[in-house]
């Protein structure tokens, strides 16, 4: 996706430098080849013919990069994968969904645990949402419809109408706190799901009404509550402060589609050894396996110390990961790139990573894992900076995280879950971990009954 974005931006800046080439041939043709038109014929007797064309071709140029330096260095940074665009080797010819789901039909999944835990998770964020607009998701293998009431209010219901079953957020239509169904007029209230309104009949069924999610809106971010067993939240997502008075804002996004159970993800945090082989060659040597560790870069080094711990009661739901990254050239540190970075993930789908650096500033980034399918996750990386630090700062270090993650990606669309692994001592904090994220499960939750090639790209 981000491919895509990026063309479409060539893609202006060339047609606008072709348009400019085309002033060229226009404004210096002969006028008799033209029929000889007075205007033109006028634009040669002041003596200025070739001037402008010239000046054309240096005005749009000039523009065109003023234009894409004010991107790079003041607009947010948004990189947008599509499912297929990481972690597969594409080779013999083949497309890289080709390769993808070549991968998915020959991978074995392993004994897993239930797909779907308990907990709040990201299905949109507030600024892709205006007031009085609908948006289709897919989350936790279900269809909902977000809508943002005209009182400013993010709801969140099942997206298929009980009475006939029409998508609402296809062609559905925002009235007050409520959606109205496309198909029959039909509206449902926000809050409760409850229907209040059907424009032909006389009245409206006591039980018309559709589910209506539990859902909260903080930090950007508009999530939702999934329980097995249809209780009622049982934490909140802690609200930082910096983000909802301004003083951090919004500096850019990544989102990653990962083929892969959603423990994989988090279960990263506890394995502190993969740091020290998989992150670290340095961000320049790129994201793809087979070539990260060419001598070319081995001069740049990144340095890891870690260590994880879940956290006591009352939040018992949270856990730490405390980093200290530091950077080598030649074996020589450069401490003004040491970064120390607190990770506290809050549930199974949440996680806060706060830095805190003397001269690059402070700064927030919203690590969200959502399961779109059983083993299709959404993960997105929201980065929220001090506003008076330079967006570039931002920017890099969102890049930088961008490709080491993709490295991790790479593992996990190609792994199988070891649902008894082989571990050494110093493998422990693994254990820990999955002893620490079961508690997301319940006795009902959802299992992985059998596994088809169904999500071609």
């Amino acid at each position: 996706m981000d491919r895509q974005i990026q063309n479409m931006s060539t893609g202006k800046v060339a047609a606008v430098i072709g348009l400019g080439i085309v002033a060229v041939f226009v404004l210096q043709r002969d006028p008799l080849d033209s029929g000889g038109s007075s205007g033109y014929s006028l634009w040669r007797e002041t003596g200025l013919h070739g001037v402008p064309a010239r000046a054309v071709v240096c005005i749009i140029t000039g523009v065109s990069l003023l234009a894409w330096l004010y991107g790079l260095l003041f607009c947010p940074l948004e990189m947008l994968k599509a499912p297929d665009d990481v972690g597969y080797i594409v080779e013999d010819g083949r497309s890289r969904a080709q390769a993808a789901n070549e991968v998915r039909r020959r991978r074995k999944t392993g004994q897993l645990p239930p797909v779907y835990p308990n907990g709040w998770y990201r299905v949109l964020d507030s600024h892709l949402l205006e007031r009085g607009e609908v948006k289709n998701v897919s989350v936790l293998g279900e269809q909902v419809a977000v809508f943002r009431g005209q009182n400013g209010e993010a709801y969140v219901v099942d997206a298929y109408c009980p009475h006939l079953g029409a998508n609402l957020a296809v062609g559905g239509r925002v009235v007050g706190s409520c959606l109205e169904c496309p198909f029959h007029g039909w509206q449902f209230r926000g809050n409760d799901g409850k229907c209040v309104k059907i424009p032909y009949a006389e009245k409206v069924p006591e039980f018309a009404k559709v589910l209506s999610w539990p859902s909260c809106e903080v930090n950007g971010q508009i999530l939702v509550w999934f329980h097995c067993d249809g209780e009622d939240p049982q934490w909140t997502v802690p609200e930082y402060q910096e983000i909802t008075k301004g003083e951090w804002i919004y500096r850019g996004r990544t989102e990653h589609f990962i083929n892969a159970h959603i423990q994989e993800i988090p279960e990263n945090a506890a394995d502190i050894a993969h740091l020290g082989h998989l992150h670290t060659p340095s961000i320049v040597s790129g994201v793809d396996l087979r070539y990260i560790s060419s001598k070319t870069w081995e001069f740049l080094r990144h340095d890891w110390k870690a260590q994880w711990e879940p956290e006591s009661k009352p939040n018992q739901h949270c856990s730490q990961m405390l980093v200290k990254h530091a950077f080598t050239v030649f074996g020589l540190h450069w401490p003004l790139l040491d970064v120390h970075v607190v990770a506290r993930q809050v549930g199974p789908g949440v996680v806060f990573l706060r830095f805190n650096h003397s001269f690059l500033g402070r700064g927030l980034l919203i690590h969200c894992v959502t399961p779109v399918e059983p083993l299709l996750q959404c993960v997105s990386h929201i980065m929220f900076y001090q506003a008076n630090i330079p967006p570039l700062v931002p920017k890099f270090i969102l890049r930088a995280e961008c490709i080491q993650f993709e490295r991790d990606v790479m593992i996990w669309n190609n792994k199988k879950y070891i649902s008894k692994p082989l571990l050494v001592k110093e493998d422990s904090a693994i254990q820990k971990h999955r002893r620490w994220f079961s508690q997301f499960y319940s006795e009902n939750s959802p299992r992985l009954q059998y596994h088809r090639d169904t999500l071609d790209f």
